[in-house]
C-alpha cells in the first residue's frame, strides 16, 4: 500500500484528484452521467477505428472501394477466394497460441455483466477483437458487432475498475459502453441504448436510463463527427399497414421465430461437430475458409456481415427463387463460418437474414389472394427485426432500429408486433438467445444478462457455521448427555472413527425418555447421506432444504471431512436480504 504522506507534491496530486473522484461518483448520479459520457466516447472512437481496420483489409484483400461493401460487389476472383483460407489459417494459429497460454475462456460484455458483475479483462477483450476484426476483415460471414461491444463494455470496464465503482454502477457503466458502441455502428442512440437495456444489462433500470442514454448519444456524436461511416439501412417504407397486414405481419414473426431456433441450433450442431472431429484448431478456420471461398465464387452475398447485399437485394427485385437461394446459401456460410473458428456474431447477419426472409414471406403471399398487402420493402424491414429478436434477443431494440432507420411509426409498430411474437416463441420454446444458448453449450445456465453473479458468490462454504459441535459416533447417550446439556446445542454433528461425517444428532432425541443410557449415538443420527458441498450456490442449498425437509445440514468436503454447519432459515434469511438488496439497486436505491 503506498503511503500518500512520503510522495512527493507533483506524485501525490493525481491519486488525492482520484479518490475525490471515486467519492463523487458513489454519492452523485451527474458524475456516473459524466463519466458515462466519457466511456461513450471511447466506445465510439472505438467503434470506428475497428470498421476501419476491417474494411481496410476487405479493400485490400478484395480490391472494393471505400465506399463500397464486399458481400455487393458483382463477383469474386477465385483467386482472390483464396484469401479465405489464407485468412484464417492465419487465425487459426493465433486462437491456437492464445490457447496455449490461457486455462480458461474469453468472457463477453454479456456473461461479464451476468457473472462477474461487470469486470472484463483487457486481455481478453483484445484477443476477442483481434479476432472478430480478423474474421470479418478476410470476409467470413459474421458482423463485428462482438467486438464493438466487446471494446466499448472493456474501456467501461477499464473505466470503472480504476475508480472502484459500485457493482450495479459497474454494470450499468459496461451496458452503456457496449450499447455506446452498437449505437455508433448504426448511428442510431435508441438502438444502442436499448441494446444496452435489453442485451447486456437484462433490465430496464430507471438510475440507468440517463447514463446509457447520456453515452449512446455521444458515441454517435463523435463517431460522426470523426467520420465514421454508420451501417446506414436505407429502405423506405411504403404504404402505411392496416390491421389484416398486422396479422400478416405477426405470421411473419412466427415463421422468423422458427427459422431463427433453426439457425441456433445449426449453429451448434456445426460447433459441435467440429469439435469433436480430429481437425487440429490450428487449422480448423483455414478449412473453413476454403469452404466460404466455394461459396463467395458462387455469390459475394455470403460474405462478410452482408449489410451491402441487403440494400442490393431490395434495389434490384431478385426473383424469389434466388432470394431462397441466397437464403440458405447465406445461412450456410454463417454455419460454417462459426462452426469452424472464425469470430464473430450474428447480429448483422440476422438483419440480412431476416430481410431475405421478409421478401421470401411477401413474394410467397404474391402467390394468394393477399397479394396487395405486404410491400417487399416492409416486409424486408419487418422481417428484419423480427428474425434479429429471435436470435439475438431485445425485441426494443430491432423495434427502434427500425423506426431509427424509417422514421414511419406504422411499419415500427409493425415490426415490434412480429418481434414480440418472435421473442415469446423463441422464448418458450427454445428459451436462449444466440449469446447465451452458446453459453450454455459451455455448461453456464444464464439466460439473459441479468445480474445473477450475487447468487454464485454466495454458496454454502461462505454461509456456513465454520465451528460446529461434534461429538464421536460411537459415544454413548450418557455421556452424551454429560457433554452436551439441554440448551448447550440444539443439534451436534457426529464423526466415524476415521474423523469423517457419519450424521446428524438432534440433541433432544437423545433425552428422550425412550432411549438407554448405553446406547451409541450413532444410532440415532439423521441425515446420514445428505449433506452439503461447499461450493453450492444459495439456490443449490434452499433447493436441497426443500427437498430434504430437514432445519440443519452439515457442509462436507469431497472426502467428507467437515467443514461446517448450515440452518435453513439463516439461508432463506440471507437469500431474502439479497433480493432486497437487489430490488433496491434496480431503482437506484442501494446503499453503500
Amino acid at each position: 500500500m503506498i503511503d500518500v504522506h512520503f510522495l512527493s507534491p507533483p506524485r501525490r496530486w493525481p491519486l488525492r484528484l482520484l479518490g475525490a473522484l471515486r467519492r463523487r461518483l458513489r454519492t452523485s448520479e451527474l458524475w456516473l452521467i459524466a463519466l458515462s459520457v466519457v466511456v461513450g466516447t471511447a466506445a465510439g472512437l472505438l467503434a470506428v477505428f475497428q470498421s476501419r481496420i476491417a474494411h481496410g483489409l476487405q479493400s485490400a484483400l478484395y480490391h472494393i472501394g471505400e465506399a463500397d461493401h464486399l458481400s455487393a460487389v458483382g463477383r469474386i476472383d477465385p483467386r482472390s477466394a483464396l484469401w479465405l483460407p489464407v485468412g484464417g489459417l492465419a487465425l487459426g494459429l493465433f486462437t491456437w497460441a492464445v490457447r496455449r497460454r490461457r486455462t480458461t475462456g474469453l468472457v463477453d460484455v454479456v456473461e461479464a455483466n451476468a457473472l462477474h458483475g461487470g469486470v472484463l479483462s483487457l486481455a481478453d477483450s483484445l484477443i476477442v477483437c483481434v479476432q472478430t476484426m480478423l474474421s470479418n476483415g478476410v470476409g467470413a460471414s459474421v458482423g463485428l458487432e462482438a467486438a464493438y461491444a466487446q471494446a466499448g463494455g472493456a474501456a467501461a470496464s477499464f473505466a470503472g475498475g480504476r475508480l472502484k465503482l459500485r457493482r450495479r454502477d459497474m454494470r450499468v457503466l459496461v451496458g452503456a459502453g457496449a450499447g455506446a458502441a452498437i449505437g455508433a455502428a448504426f448511428g442510431a442512440p435508441l438502438t444502442g441504448a436499448f441494446y444496452a437495456f435489453e442485451i447486456v444489462i437484462g433490465s430496464y433500470t430507471p438510475s440507468a436510463i440517463a447514463p446509457v442514454a447520456a453515452a449512446c448519444l455521444a458515441s454517435v456524436l463523435v463517431s460522426k463527427g470523426v467520420g465514421g461511416v454508420p451501417y446506414s439501412i436505407e429502405i423506405k417504407a411504403q404504404h402505411a399497414p392496416d390491421a389484416l397486414a398486422y396479422l400478416l405481419y405477426a405470421g411473419l414473426g412466427l415463421v422468423c421465430a422458427l427459422v431463427g431456433v433453426v439457425i441456433m441450433r445449426l449453429v451448434a450442431l456445426g460447433e459441435r461437430a467440429i469439435r469433436r472431429s480430429p481437425i487440429p484448431v490450428a487449422i480448423r478456420p483455414a478449412i473453413g475458409g476454403a469452404l466460404l471461398g466455394a461459396l463467395a465464387v458462387v455469390t459475394p452475398q455470403t460474405l462478410s456481415a452482408g449489410h451491402g447485399a441487403l440494400h442490393l437485394d431490395l434495389a434490384v427485385g431478385m426473383p424469389l427463387v434466388l432470394l431462397a437461394l441466397v437464403f440458405l446459401m447465406k445461412i450456410s456460410a454463417s454455419v460454417v463460418s462459426l462452426g469452424f473458428g472464425f469470430r464473430g456474431g450474428l447480429f448483422f447477419a440476422s438483419l440480412f437474414l431476416g430481410s431475405l426472409l421478409g421478401q421470401i414471406y411477401a413474394g410467397g403471399l404474391d402467390l394468394t389472394p393477399l397479394a396487395e398487402k405486404l410491400s417487399p420493402e416492409n416486409a424486408a424491414l419487418v422481417g428484419m427485426g423480427a428474425l434479429a429478436v429471435a436470435i439475438v434477443g431485445g425485441p426494443l431494440t430491432m423495434s427502434f432500429l427500425v423506426l431509427e432507420t424509417t422514421g414511419d411509426f406504422g411499419v415500427a409498430a409493425a415490426a415490434l408486433a412480429a418481434a414480440l411474437i418472435a421473442s415469446t416463441v423463441v422464448r418458450e420454446r427454445f428459451g436462449y438467445s444466440f449469446s447465451t444458448w452458446r453459453l450454455h453449450l459451455r455448461g453456464e445456465t444464464i439466460r439473459s444478462a441479468r445480474d445473477i453473479g450475487w447468487v454464485r458468490s454466495l454458496t454454502a462454504g461462505r454461509m456456513m457455521r465454520p465451528d460446529p459441535q461434534t461429538a464421536p459416533a460411537a459415544t454413548s447417550v450418557a455421556d452424551f448427555r454429560e457433554r452436551f446439556p439441554l440448551g448447550s446445542a440444539s443439534r451436534v454433528l457426529l464423526l466415524d472413527d476415521t474423523s469423517r461425517y457419519a450424521g446428524v444428532l438432534v440433541t433432544a432425541d437423545a433425552y428422550a425418555a425412550t432411549v438407554e443410557p448405553e446406547t451409541a449415538v450413532n444410532t440415532l443420527a439423521i441425515s446420514r447421506d445428505l449433506t452439503l458441498s461447499p461450493a453450492m450456490n444459495i439456490e443449490d442449498v434452499m433447493r436441497v432444504f426443500e427437498t430434504s425437509g430437514t432445519d440443519e445440514l452439515a457442509v462436507v468436503d469431497e472426502e467428507r471431512r467437515v467443514l461446517g454447519l448450515l440452518a435453513e432459515a439463516y439461508v432463506v434469511r440471507r437469500y431474502a436480504t439479497e433480493l432486497e438488496r437487489q430490488h433496491l439497486d434496480l431503482y437506484g436505491e442501494g446503499k453503500d
